[in-house]
């Protein structure tokens, strides 16, 4: 996909939804972040159910880690591997504490530090909760890039580089996003709605089902 492709290709992706965001729910970086560390192999409807009980009750780092591993467990029991997310979570807050003042730090740094929290997860963060212009991919993202052409690579890291490096820098804020959702509802993985896609004629994918 040349330049002027991947910019009507965003352009295209804006003017359907204009401002897109995360599907976790959440309303502090802190609620954020938690969110995120429970999503790996978990879907967003399945953390929203989990976190609207559980910030019910507990919504800080001090909260949530009173409430112990065990208790955490309780709230979080339905979302796949709630025992190392529980345990990961409950350090995750004690260092919070200890070493932010309880805040959610806004380098990557700091946050690839903590428990339960990679560079996607760190990227996520970042973007969504601090306005930062990151990439985070995951397997939607990944499979669009290469798919369409967008920005192909073999791995997770050299997908990222590459689209950090040929989104022009109005979309790439909210690419993230758009390219989560497009590849969620639209480029899905076995059957791609390529008769509703917006971005069709655009695509270099070969197996195009119009």
């Amino acid at each position: 996909m040349n330049k002027d492709s991947r910019r009507e290709f965003f352009e295209r992706l804006r003017a359907a939804n204009p401002n897109p965001t995360t599907e976790l729910d959440y309303t502090t970086p802190f609620e954020l972040l938690i969110a995120v560390v429970l999503s790996a192999q978990a879907t967003d409807v399945g953390v929203n159910k989990a976190t609207a009980k559980l910030y019910a009750v507990a919504n800080t780092p001090a909260a949530i880690h009173a409430l112990g591993q065990a208790g955490l467990e309780s709230y979080i029991q339905t979302i796949g591997l709630y025992r190392s997310k529980a345990r990961h979570v409950i350090e995750l807050c004690r260092i919070l504490m200890e070493q932010h003042d309880g805040e959610v730090p806004q380098t990557r740094e700091a946050l690839e530090a903590l428990p339960g929290v990679g560079r996607k997860t760190a990227n996520v963060v970042l973007n969504t909760a601090f306005g930062q212009p990151t990439m985070a991919v995951d397997t939607h993202i990944f499979r669009v890039s290469n798919r369409t052409g967008l920005a192909p690579g073999k791995d997770v890291r050299a997908v990222e580089d590459k689209l950090v490096k040929v989104i022009p820098k109005e979309f790439l804020h909210d690419a993230h996003h758009w390219l989560i959702l497009h590849g969620r509802y639209v480029c899905k993985a076995r059957k791609p709605d390529c008769a509703s896609c917006v971005v069709c004629d655009l695509c270099d994918f070969k197996g195009k089902a119009i």
